[in-house]
């Protein structure tokens, strides 16, 4: 099972280029896109779901040709955007069943056993006579699983599905989606770099339209390590600090310092400790590349 993304390009008409000749390869298991608001994710995630159509480029899933056999995709594909709308005054339970209906579940025993097993794998079975519409974001995700679930999809797409989740509820939902995504792929598009540390065995990092790293992130660490210092300075000299070391990443301390996290080579300078190197830390080091070029 793979998911192959060849060339992709699309330049918007206010001339934003939101794809930028991107290629990736993507088999089965948790695949993380980790990038910044605005680095094409959501665009490659909804042109990948044949939402919208690339100005060049191929994708093939499987022996599908995606760009021209759109349908053939759409019976494998689970989707959750951004943002979804739900009926009002439906429950799970009664929209469960109404998108099995839709979805060609006709036997009315093995579409209710359909819907249990999802409430029961989504956490939801608690809460199952609630109308949707009044239900908490993370509960709404949640929900957005179960329905996508439906059709037994081989691909799943989704996109910034933990932004504005609180603590609890991200987790709830990431240990869903862990779930489900043990045999099929799953593209999880975020711009929350613990996502993907937590869940992916493969990612990616966007930026600008482009891919500026693909590699699994336990490698992304490894290839830093020995690479990142850290040292606490006074609040006032972190902007020499910046100004003298290629600072990724800087945090306050209890005692009102600044923790300061370096990429070097070699030891930075005097008081600089060797540490761990983070996910974090890949992630910036590949964006502050990119700011270069």
């Amino acid at each position: 099972m793979e998911l192959v993304i060849k060339n992709l390009t699309k330049t918007y008409s206010n001339k934003v280029k939101a794809l930028d000749n991107v290629s990736l390869k993507i088999g089965v298991g948790m695949f993380g896109l980790l990038g910044p608001n605005g680095a094409g994710k959501s665009t490659l995630m909804r042109t990948i779901a044949t939402i919208q159509s690339p100005d060049a480029g191929e994708i093939h899933f499987n022996d599908i040709n995606v760009l021209d056999d759109q349908l053939s995709l759409r019976k494998i594909l689970g989707y959750l955007p951004q943002s979804f709308g739900v009926y009002p005054k439906m429950s799970a339970e009664q929209l469960l069943n109404y998108f099995a209906v839709l979805k060609g579940v006709s036997d009315k025993k093995e579409r209710k056993e359909l819907v249990n097993q999802l409430l029961e794998i989504t956490n939801l079975q608690d809460v199952k006579k609630k109308n949707v519409d009044g239900y908490s974001g993370g509960m709404k995700q949640r929900f957005g699983i179960a329905q996508l679930l439906l059709n037994d999809p081989k691909l799943i797409i989704v996109d910034e599905p933990t932004a504005g989740l609180d603590p609890a509820e991200r987790q709830r939902f990431l240990n869903v989606i862990r779930e489900v995504g043990t045999n099929c792929a799953v593209i999880f598009s975020t711009h929350i770099v613990e996502d993907v540390k937590e869940l992916c065995n493969d990612m990616a990092i966007m930026n600008g339209g482009k891919i500026l790293k693909h590699i699994k992130p336990a490698k992304a660490t490894k290839e830093i390590s020995g690479k990142i210092w850290t040292k606490s300075v006074k609040r006032d000299s972190l902007e020499k600090a910046e100004q003298e070391h290629n600072v990724l990443s800087s945090n306050y301390n209890v005692d009102n310092t600044i923790n300061i996290r370096v990429y070097s080579d070699k030891k930075p300078g005097v008081g600089f400790k060797k540490t761990e190197p983070q996910l974090d830390d890949v992630y910036f080091i590949a964006l502050k590349e990119d700011q270069k070029k």
